[in-house]
């Protein structure tokens, strides 16, 4: 997303040399994209601000934790997922490694 992005702006941005407007479409692009693409590093600095004061009973005091403990939880959640494949597909090895691993 980050490149398509990018590509655009630059090719705005020559665009711009001869109508000045598509500098302004190509600053605008960037800020929406800054705002609201980027997904988990706007999106939790954005929400912790406003969580900030309404969140601060639960002890939180970082505006970056819920956004990070979500991608945390769908990465261990994703594994978990993964494992259990693996276990059920292959019962042999994941019992060989089991053993291996207890000694």
């Amino acid at each position: 997303m980050g490149t398509i992005v990018l590509s655009g702006t630059v090719v705005l941005v020559i665009l711009g040399f001869g109508n000045h407007t598509w500098w302004l479409v190509a600053v605008a692009l960037l800020f929406v994209y800054m705002q609201y693409g980027r997904g988990g590093a706007s999106a939790s600095s954005s929400g912790g601000s406003g969580g900030g004061s309404s969140g601060s009973p639960s002890g939180g005091g970082s505006g970056a934790a819920p956004g990070s403990y979500r991608a945390y939880r769908a990465r261990r959640d994703k594994q978990a997922r993964w494992d259990r494949r693996y276990r059920r597909e292959r019962p042999l090895e994941s019992r060989r490694q089991a053993r291996e691993r207890n000694g």
